[in-house]
């Protein structure tokens, strides 16, 4: 059994659609701790009422990033892979050398178009007619990592801001989950 940490700022939802899957048995692993940069963030509601521990880091407590990033190393259980779901958050050096090719980002926009926290806004106010969601590597750069997989997202004529999200959203949650099963398939990790 394959052991997650996923790290989220938000909502959760797509931690929610990776615990789904290993409940429906598509997904053979389990996330063994959750780490959040808000106190406030709804992910850390729903990984507790899984029983999921959870790791609550406040960068303004640390006299740097890479600081931070050593303290939830030092906290974070065994692991076999690091997804950032909605982490927003550019991850450090510190970071990338303890897990080394064990970190992946899912993105809502189809890179290496539109990187970077506004991809859904920057995809709409750009007026393009196909968007999509991207889960790649996470290496030194904004959104620049290794390509693993992506979704296509088609944007309607008048389509609403809302309605995108909406629509971004449910190709994360199929896309994301289908990925680390393919990966723990493959046996990259």
């Amino acid at each position: 059994m394959k052991r997650l940490v996923v790290f989220a700022s938000g909502n959760g939802s797509n931690y929610a659609a990776l615990q789904a899957a290993i409940a429906a048995g598509e997904l053979a692993a389990q996330i063994v701790c959750v780490v959040c940069d808000h106190v406030d963030a709804y992910v850390l509601t729903r990984a507790q009422a899984d029983g999921v521990p959870v790791i609550v880091i406040n960068y303004r407590d640390y006299p740097d990033k890479a600081a931070a990033e050593r303290a939830i190393v030092t906290q974070l259980p065994p692991l076999d892979l690091v997804i950032l779901a909605g982490y927003m958050r550019i991850i450090g050096d510190t970071l990338l050398a303890a897990y080394p090719k064990r970190i992946i980002n899912l993105h809502p926009a189809l890179l290496p178009s539109f990187p970077g926290r506004n991809g859904i806004l920057d995809a709409y106010n750009y007026g393009v007619r196909i968007t999509g969601v991207t889960v790649h590597y996470v290496d030194a750069g904004i959104d620049s990592g290794e390509i693993i997989a992506q979704q296509a997202v088609p944007i309607a004529p008048k389509q609403s801001l809302p309605a995108l999200e909406a629509a971004i959203h449910a190709a994360e949650h199929q896309l994301l989950p289908q990925v680390v099963s393919d990966l723990i398939e493959e046996g990259v990790i």
